[in-house]
């Protein structure tokens, strides 16, 4: 017996409501695959991240890794062979064989003969013999530092025919004046005070090490003391500060980071909350200028207020309040940062499974960074940036293109998909650096600035006051633009601090700055 209409449609009204839930069930089994895929990768990152070095690098299948300095070793996997832009490879990157540099002429030297034995120097036939040459070869050699001290005699003066008659125009006795010090009434000396703060400062040694330190040599100093010594020096720095800060407005480019940083006694502040310290790079070309400033917050007003009277480029990372905080600030050029941009396909091609679309970003901002090695030596000139144009634009452009083809294709959420995004967000502002000469593709320079901050805060944890944070502050912006300038901090804040007692207001700070000191011998001090 035929089924009746009505049975039809009514095993059809079923088969369709059947299918619909297979359909939402299959629809719902792909969002959980695509959802799992990106958990996958969180979770890969994380153990990237928490338990093995964070270099940033990208693991290949045979678990080499290549680092971002060899980034023109990836070479591009084609997820589609038919492409031949896909399948280009870069030239691969020659490792060089260490060699060990001469050491320095100007480090004193003590000659020890080695000679052979009285009894050796006869010949066999008798005849004695003679010295026709020798061999030469170096060994470096270290003296632990030793404290001294200076005694400081002033000499007193009277007159034994008329002792004087004792006003101000003739005294009785005459003594020479108390030398101008950096900390009056101290023990410090500009040698010991720049001692402690390189210390700290540069080499990441926090005052309760020093503290040990002094006391195997002999001497008690508190690190409360060395404290005190650090704030009045950065105290009396702080004309020497402003004249660094006026100096890195006057570049035509700028580089601005921030960090965190813990500082206790906040007002109306838990000490457990998070405060920032800013870097900023830049300063006339041939005078590399670092500024570094204390906050409370990392509100993009910061940024503003210290690109405050400055025109020209500030390069940033993708910070959205940065920004917010150059778009209205007439002759401020704002450009992004293509390291951060690689560093999120570095992540996703590490978490991912299919690492193919990763690598191919990755291989053309390799291309990028080979072509930025092989002009880097060339004059920042107009010439320069003729030649960084023709040779970098084709490439952006590509990389464009080739993001905005994979965005409807990757899932949003997934590394890879996050990396695309941003990537084609920050462009834009990226290929801005093609057109000043003195920017490089990331803001590598402000963060390797940043670093020794980084570096030191592991070991001193925390600031105890506002007051010391700006103190610290201002010392780090002294120590790292000697070091932009090649100048030898402990040198540098050793001279600085023993002219700064002799300025006064009306005098040019500009004399004081690291590219306008000479070191000085130690004998002369």
């Amino acid at each position: 017996m035929s089924p009746t209409i009505a049975q039809l449609q009514q095993e059809n009204e079923s088969l369709r409501s059947e299918n619909e839930v297979l359909v939402h069930r299959a629809r719902r089994a792909g969002e959980l695959e695509k959802e799992n895929d990106a958990l996958c990768e969180q979770l890969a990152w994380f153990r990237r991240y928490f338990l093995h070095r964070k270099a940033d690098v990208v693991e290949d299948s045979s678990q080499q890794s290549l680092s971002f300095d060899e980034a023109e070793q990836i070479i591009a996997e084609s997820e589609n062979a038919d492409d031949p832009e896909e399948t280009e490879e870069i030239r691969s990157y020659e490792r060089r064989k260490a060699k060990r540099k001469p050491l320095p002429e100007d480090l004193p030297r003590v000659q020890q003969i080695v000679d052979i034995p009285e009894e050796e120097k006869l010949c066999g036939c008798g005849a004695e013999l003679s010295c026709i040459g020798e061999e030469k070869s170096e060994k470096l050699d270290i003296e632990p530092p030793r404290l001294r001290v200076i005694e400081q005699i002033r000499l007193k003066y009277a007159c034994r025919t008329c002792e004087g008659s004792g006003d101000e125009e003739n005294p009785a006795v005459r003594i020479a004046p108390v030398p101008a010090t950096l900390i009056p009434g101290g023990i410090a000396t500009p040698g010991l005070v720049a001692y402690v703060a390189t210390s700290k400062f540069a080499d990441g040694l926090p005052l309760y090490r020093q503290e040990k330190q002094f006391e195997r040599m002999g001497v008690t100093l508190s690190r409360q003391t060395m404290a005190d010594w650090m704030i009045a020096a950065a105290g009396a720095c702080k004309p020497v500060a402003e004249q660094l800060l006026r100096m890195l407005r006057s570049g035509p480019a700028m580089l601005i980071d921030e960090t965190t940083v813990q500082v206790m006694k906040e007002p109306g502040r838990a000490n457990t909350q998070k405060s920032y310290a800013w870097a900023a790079c830049g300063g006339p070309p041939g005078h590399p200028v670092t500024v570094f400033r204390y906050e409370p917050t990392r509100s993009g007003n910061v940024a503003a207020e210290i690109v405050e009277g400055f025109s020209g480029y500030v390069q940033t990372d993708g910070y959205r309040a940065y920004g917010s905080a150059f778009e209205n600030l007439d002759g401020v050029i704002h450009v992004g940062c293509l390291a951060h941009a690689r560093r999120k396909f570095v992540d996703a091609a590490n978490g991912s499974k299919k690492a193919g679309s990763a690598r191919q970003a990755l291989a053309i901002i390799a291309k990028i960074y080979v072509a930025e090695r092989d002009l880097k030596d060339r004059p920042r000139n107009e010439a320069f940036r003729a030649e960084r144009e023709k040779r970098v634009r084709p490439l952006l452009d590509k990389l464009t293109d080739w993001l905005q083809k994979k965005l409807p294709q990757v899932p949003p959420k997934t590394a890879l998909g996050t990396a695309v995004t941003y990537t084609l967000e920050q462009l834009p502002k990226i290929e801005r650096y093609l057109d000043c000469p003195y920017l490089t593709p990331d803001t590598n320079r402000v963060e390797n600035a940043i670093r020794p901050f980084v570096v030191g805060r592991k070991a001193w944890l925390f600031s105890g006051s506002p007051r010391g944070a700006n103190a610290s502050m201002t010392l780090y912006s002294l120590i790292e633009t000697a070091k932009a300038n090649k100048v030898e901090p402990y040198w540098y804040l050793r001279r600085l601090f023993d002219r700064l007692p002799t300025f006064d207001a009306n005098d040019n700070y500009e004399e004081l700055l690291p590219w306008n000191i000479f070191r000085e011998d130690p004998a002369d001090s």
